[in-house]
């Protein structure tokens, strides 16, 4: 039999009543010690009943085969490549446009190239074929435009545009395929662009003749450093002055309860009087809870005690290939609900606002609706930050999952315990490869300029791993199934909606989110039934959350649905929101303080009887 999880040995749908220790659970490392890496390449775990050793074989043979394709399925990719072939080979019609449109192309190229040479001469400058895109910085110094490089330029941005309508509207071919193929050609064009190689890049050729070559040896030796670190384990270069209580993660706090997944933190009041109902954030597993306090400057958790908050926050521990049966019920009774309990005996049993970030704001949705389902009315509100409650329209994300990508990656986890860092940072790179890949080849390896680090870098470097039974149910129940938008999910054995929590809602979107793209996230409107204000603020997944006040640049929109009022779809929402310069954490605030009661002196410090369990930041956001 499958070893019972912690939840399961639970009273069926009975609120959770954690009883917070002086010390760690059982196999818990010790307070502030570092957690051992584990194995490389663990070895399976033995059969369980009803699995077949044709299964095992199987499954065995897939994980050996992901180490080899960094997690990707080959049949996936193989499976969205012959339905687009085929497809457009049976489709005669698209092959004449196609051949139609090379042919203008070229037409186009010539006469380009015949009024460069032109220029040459001393004629007027040439009219652009394509124009370059607003996003696409690779080409946007001024030495591109001069000959030869322009030639090179615009023959590049020909093929990509030629590219992107070969492999998009192919009758017949799906949605998810058509998608896995033009983004694999976007990856194959985003390589062999003239920019990242030394021959063809002018801004490269130039620096090369101006240095003597040095900076190709600067370069080299960078690429030799990246290579050992990655070859050791070690974290990239930078990161290791940016260590959490160090450099980051510095809001005062103690660690007020500890089970066998979470750490508990409550931040120290900074104000002589606090709103009574405190703040409880639910981070995203997947990475360190310090996003959300990173530098003072910018650190989201300081500026909610500054406005008189009390704050706890989750700090999730990192597993390893012992913890492979823990599922998102665990997470769910180990995480918020552990936490939310301790947050109201700390507080006298006052309301809790909840607050998700990425996969926690998910999670976070998960606790909300379970509790309304009871009539549990312990959440006072509830704000979701980049996070989806809805997976039909995921984004980019979804590239990577369907049923053989799914699968793969369980046969992968299955062999060691847990999704490893390394094996989910690839597929992120990917997404943004004209900012994580293709700039760094250029500016690093070619001309030997290394990023100077910052906080943001630094978190982004400290991921977790995921276990494999939480993960598997994760990308199944989420990504595949929809069931928490479709009424499947089930907390306790009965099926839960996010309309039964009837708290107001505070959700933020980012505009160039890949991870859970703004009009994702603004489907909490077709789910939600109560009072909604939504926020569509600037920057991505993390910066756009990470937007303190005083950040050059920032600019968000903002609008309210009250409870009862109709839909308004994304489009007409963006055209009617009010728009606003700066950084929507004031007008965050003062929703917060809205819905919370008048000011009063600050709750004690910790669990009655248990005392503190230590310093923040904790042990669990040291692990490794």
């Amino acid at each position: 039999m499958k070893p019972a999880s912690p939840s399961q040995t639970r009273a069926s749908r009975k609120p959770p009543t954690p009883t917070p220790s002086s010390g760690p659970d059982p196999g818990t490392p010790p307070a502030r010690s570092p957690q051992p890496a584990p194995q490389a390449q663990p070895a399976p775990p033995p059969p369980r009943p009803g699995q077949g050793v044709a299964d095992l074989i199987d499954r065995a043979a897939h994980a050996l085969q992901a180490r080899r394709t960094f997690g990707l399925s080959p049949a996936s990719l193989g499976l969205a490549a012959s339905d687009w072939w085929t497809h457009l080979l049976a489709s005669p019609g698209k092959r004449m446009e196609l051949a139609g449109e090379a042919a203008r192309m070229a037409a186009l190229y010539a006469n380009y190239l015949t009024q460069a040479l032109s220029h040459q001469r001393g004629e007027p400058d040439p009219a652009c074929c394509v124009q370059v895109e607003d996003r696409d910085r690779r080409f946007v110094h001024p030495d591109w435009q001069r000959y030869p490089f322009n030639l090179l330029q615009q023959a590049f941005l020909l093929q990509q545009q030629w590219w992107q309508q070969a492999t998009t509207g192919v009758r017949g071919v799906s949605r998810h395929h058509e998608q896995v193929v033009s983004f694999a050609a976007r990856q194959m064009l985003d390589a062999l662009a003239p920019n990242n190689l030394l021959a063809t890049n002018p801004e490269v050729l130039d620096l090369t003749l101006q240095s003597g070559g040095v900076n190709l040896l600067k370069g080299f030796n960078i690429w030799r450093d990246d290579l050992q670190r990655m070859l050791g384990g070690a974290p990239p270069a930078g990161t290791e002055d940016f260590v959490p209580g160090r450099q980051v993660a510095l809001t005062p706090g103690k660690v007020v309860m500890r089970n066998r997944l979470v750490e508990l933190i409550q931040y120290q009041p900074s104000t002589p009087t606090v709103h009574p109902e405190p703040v409880l954030i639910v981070p995203a597993w997947i990475m360190k809870y310090y996003i959300l306090d990173l530098s003072p400057h910018n650190s989201l958790v300081r500026y909610l005690v500054d406005q008189g908050h009390t704050v706890f926050m989750i700090s999730w521990r990192n597993p390893t290939g012992e913890d492979r049966d823990l599922g998102m019920h665990d997470y769910l009774e180990l995480g918020p609900l552990a936490a939310l309990d301790a947050a109201q005996r700390i507080c006298g049993g006052a309301q809790v606002h909840g607050v998700g970030y990425c996969l926690g704001g998910t999670l976070l949705s998960i606790a909300a609706a379970a509790l309304g389902a009871r009539g549990d009315r312990r959440l006072a509100t509830l704000s979701l930050l980049a996070s989806q409650v809805d997976f039909s329209e995921p984004g980019e994300l979804s590239l990577f999952i369907d049923e053989s990508q799914v699968s793969f990656l369980e046969d992968m986890m299955w062999a060691q315990g847990y999704l490893d860092t390394t094996q989910m940072a690839g597929a992120f790179q990917m997404l943004r490869s004209y900012d994580l890949i293709s700039s760094r080849i250029t500016r690093e390896y070619l001309m030997g300029e290394r990023r100077p680090p910052n906080d943001l870098m630094a978190w982004n470097a400290d991921a977790t791993r995921m276990p494999y039974r939480m993960h598997s149910e994760y990308l199944r129940g989420m990504y595949l199934n929809n069931d928490l938008a479709e009424g499947r999910w089930r907390v306790d054995g009965e099926a839960v909606s996010v309309e039964n929590a009837p708290q107001p809602w505070f959700v933020v979107g980012t505009e160039t989110d890949h991870v859970a793209p703004w009009r994702s996230v603004y489907k909490i409107h077709l789910l939600a039934h109560s009072d909604i204000s939504f926020v569509l603020t600037s920057g991505g997944h993390n910066a756009g959350i990470v937007s303190e006040p005083g950040h050059a640049g920032r600019h968000y929109r903002w609008a309210r649905r009250a409870a009862g009022q109709p839909y308004l779809d994304p489009e007409h929402w963006l055209a009617q929101a009010r728009a606003e310069q700066g950084s929507w954490w004031p007008l965050w605030s003062r929703w917060l303080a809205s819905h919370s009661a008048a000011r009063a002196a600050p709750p004690s410090m910790g669990l009655p009887r248990t005392g503190l369990l230590g310093d923040a930041p904790g042990s669990y956001v040291l692990q490794r």
